[in-house]
């Protein structure tokens, strides 16, 4: 019995051969079985791998990489394992940087700028079991302290907050999540290296944990929003995930309170941002993991069937399926634009017992609930609230197409952002598509197309005026109701003031006067009142759209 247990806590079995099932069974298998092209490995990995390998260091594509290449696919991100150290790597390349404390890896750096590419090394790790690892009663902030010094600590639940202790590649593959993730290839020699069946899985188009699935997200829980985005990643090629893997996830969700809230929402942005998010929600329903994990990514997957969150989410899948670049602070602002809107239009109408407030601090205050409700205190929210704002403060403003208006709002840094949010409101309808279309023109034009794209807003809006100006009607029949000219008194949500309204001649089925006569112009005029929340700078229709 006592042998049994101190077989159990060396990892081994009655028959030894529990350390082989924890680690795998190291497969070289050649390019004749594994067919990977080389010509898919990007030069600046491979130039990674030479160097390392050239300095005496084992050093192979990992990861999602390998999966890919067996796939036939040309993978978007090449990451590296080695045996170096980190402070091995960092010497042997003129700009790498050493980043993380949970775990530490090197960033090796080529080119600058927006087309800089990033190639990430890793240290193959030990395969350590937590029940050995240091332990603290907090968590990353509260025991920042403690942790500094520790190379393999837990916390109180078992999730993992540092793991950095060195070891073989045989350990370090039972350490990744999946086994198509978990092989290792060498252009040089063509060899892929499969500890634990990944080949076979990718051939099958399984998703499978390495290890009990159960313990490994308790490791930690950041692990369940990974398989949320493998799978939805995998779903177009095929693959499914495997029963057991899936089994524990609404369970071990729980989990996920503990995990610190910036890290959740950087997560959350992987998950919408990596060109796979309308399978992302289909995912997250189809697991029973609509809601719980995020409450900001309760609120994408609620509204994912609207027509104007469907077509942002869909936009950023084309987008970086095209190799484009996307800003979470866009795809938020569109998630959240419902709110935004709703409650500027509670402002300017003076709803729910509220006076009525102009259009643009109505905006402004619309804006700040919905940051406090929605966003929180995350990482990274002054600069993602200011371009969310920018976006939003921008919307009324593509109203006003006279003046300096159009030169200025162009000239704004988040300009494209504004338009292209603007552009989808006009494909979902909530904004004419004649205004989208003009501005799409005046922000490519040169200058004289420009002046003559002014011109024709103010010829339309002198032929509107005449329109709305001609000579009155004549009577109707008592109980019909008569036409009135739409700018024969102020609209309580047209707050332009531009006299760019679009409107023509409305039906006012209050209209009538006692005697059953329309009321001619001139005498409306003079009865006319000012309603409160009219004028000011920016109209409050789109509000009440």
């Amino acid at each position: 019995m006592i042998k049994k247990f101190i077989d159990k806590l060396l990892g081994k079995s009655a028959g030894g051969t529990q350390g082989k099932s924890r680690f795998g069974k190291r497969q070289e298998v050649p390019a004749e079985v594994h067919k990977i092209d080389p010509a898919l490995v990007d030069e600046r990995a491979r130039n990674v791998l030479t160097t390392l390998q050239q300095a005496g260091y084992e050093a192979y594509v990992v990861g999602g990489a390998v999966r890919d290449l067996l796939l036939g696919l040309r993978p978007k991100d090449f990451d590296v394992a080695t045996n170096a150290t980190p402070e091995q790597v960092k010497s042997l390349f003129r700009r790498a940087f050493i980043i993380g404390r949970r775990f530490r890896i090197v960033h090796v750096v080529y080119g600058r700028g927006r087309e800089h590419e990033v190639i990430e090394v890793s240290t193959f790790r030990a395969y350590m079991d937590n029940a050995a690892a240091e332990q603290v009663a907090g968590n990353e902030r509260t025991s920042k302290g403690e942790l500094a010094s520790m190379k393999h600590a837990v916390d109180a639940s078992g999730r993992v907050l540092r793991d950095n202790v060195w070891g073989p590649q045989e350990e370090d593959a039972a350490r990744r999540d999946f086994t198509v993730n978990a092989m290792y290839y060498d252009p040089a020699n063509q060899i892929v290296v499969d500890y634990h069946n990944g080949i076979k899985d990718a051939q099958k188009l399984t998703l499978r944990m390495i290890g009990d699935p159960a313990t490994r997200y308790r490791e930690d829980p950041v692990r369940i929003i990974r398989a949320i985005r493998f799978s939805a990643k995998l779903a177009a090629l095929g693959f499914k995930m495997e029963t057991k893997t899936a089994a524990p996830l609404v369970e071990s969700s729980k989990l996920l309170a503990d995990v610190p809230q910036s890290r959740l929402f950087d997560e959350m942005l992987k998950l919408l941002q990596t060109g796979h998010a309308i399978a992302t929600v289909e995912q997250l329903r189809k697991l029973g993991l609509a809601t719980g994990i995020y409450p900001l990514l309760d609120v994408v997957v609620e509204r994912a069937d609207s027509p104007f969150v469907k077509a942002a989410l869909q936009d950023t899948d084309r987008r970086v399926g095209e190799g484009k670049p996307v800003a979470p602070s866009f795809l938020l602002a569109c998630v959240l634009w419902a709110d935004v809107r709703d409650g500027w239009a509670q402002r300017v109408q003076g709803q729910r017992g509220q006076r009525p407030q102009p259009p643009f601090p109505a905006l402004q205050d619309a804006i700040d609930d919905v940051f406090n409700a929605r966003i929180g205190d995350v990482s990274g929210r002054g600069k993602l609230a200011a371009d969310m704002r920018e976006i939003w403060m921008m919307q009324p403003r593509f109203d006003k197409r006279t003046g300096s208006t159009p030169y200025s709002l162009v000239d704004q840094a988040r300009f494209r952002a504004a338009f292209d949010f603007m552009r989808l409101r006009a494909d979902v309808g909530e904004v004419s598509e004649a205004i989208a279309e003009w501005w799409q023109e005046f922000s490519t034009a040169d200058d004289l197309r420009q002046q003559d794209l002014l011109e024709q807003v103010r010829d339309e809006q002198k032929t509107r005026q005449r329109v709305r100006t001609r000579d009155p009607v004549a009577p109707k029949p008592r109980g019909e109701p008569a036409v009135r000219q739409a700018e024969s008194e102020p609209r309580q949500r047209d707050g332009d003031g531009d006299g760019d309204d679009e409107a023509g001649i409305e039906v006012d089925a209050g209209a009538v006067p006692p005697d059953g006569e329309a009321a001619a112009p001139r005498k409306r005029r003079r009865r006319r009142k000012p309603r409160a929340g009219g004028g000011g700078e920016g109209g409050a229709s789109a509000a009440a759209e």
